[in-house]
């Protein structure tokens, strides 16, 4: 048989060879399926100025791209509203959705390149999970990721990163993303 190697990401065989023993060991889990697992990882950002300059949702669609390597999905505006000159159908956002392996990789270069080089860093909000053990992270700029180029790009963007785990509690959910490495402020 010749089969090739199958590649896996290091923070997926970090999770693989660590974290589950340890998260087995500490909830007295019966079965493996039982432990806590990422589902999917979905980065969306609003892009408010496309409905001036269409080039502007051109350029966020570009680096969105570059930070996921995976290409977006345009978000239209389900119905008119006045006093923001929104007209229902133009674009107003983008949005993706990684899984496996891409979902890992996203999430190692999230923890161990892109957080830290946020200014004055103290650690992310353990308030962001919404009672159904999942994590939402905001991001203000997207700088921060080094594929990002600062001369190509035209505004600062910030980013919602939302992060579907299969947890069932949030204290789960918090001790898994602990375990792979999120920095959690001190409370």
């Amino acid at each position: 048989m010749n089969k090739k190697a199958q590649y896996i990401p290091r923070l997926k065989q970090h999770y693989l060879e660590n974290v589950v023993p340890l998260l087995i060991k500490k909830f007295q889990y019966k079965n493996i399926h039982q432990v806590p697992k990422l589902e999917k990882v979905v980065i969306s950002m609003s892009v408010n100025e496309a409905k001036e300059n269409i080039k502007s949702l051109d350029i966020a669609m570009e680096e969105l791209s570059l930070i996921t390597g995976q290409k977006p999905k345009i978000c239209r505006a389900k119905k008119s509203i006045s006093n923001f000159k929104i007209k229902k159908g133009i674009p107003i956002g983008l949005k993706v959705t990684l899984r496996s392996n891409r979902m890992y990789e996203f999430l190692d270069r999230l923890i161990y390149i892109a957080l830290p080089k946020i200014r004055d860093f103290h650690g992310i909000s353990p308030k962001g999970f919404d009672g159904k053990g999942n994590y939402n992270l905001g991001i203000t700029e997207q700088y921060i990721f080094p594929e990002v180029s600062v001369e190509k790009s035209d505004k600062v963007r910030g980013m919602n990163i939302t992060i579907v785990t299969s947890a069932k509690k949030d204290e789960e959910a918090r001790e898994l993303l602990t375990l792979l490495g999120f920095p959690f402020r001190k409370q």
